[in-house]
């Protein structure tokens, strides 16, 4: 188990230095088709259901590579 929590602690410092360093890498999320934003005088409500499910869909790919 320690062993997966040193791989997502790398994951993370990896991708919070591109975030940092490039931030229009990853412009695109939240703007796809089927991400839902509700806006009113009051709130406001997003709901990234299109990118959620291409990050898992890319995360599930990830992880049966690394278990086999």
């Amino acid at each position: 188990m320690a062993r997966w929590f040193i791989i997502a602690g790398i994951i993370l410092i990896a991708v919070g230095a591109i975030l940092h360093f490039a931030p229009g890498i990853l412009s695109w999320f939240g703007k796809l088709p089927g991400d839902v934003h509700i806006r009113s005088e009051n709130s406001r409500v997003f709901i990234p259901i299109t990118s959620m499910i291409i990050i898992s869909v890319v995360l599930t790919i990830v992880l049966n590579l690394f278990n086999r």
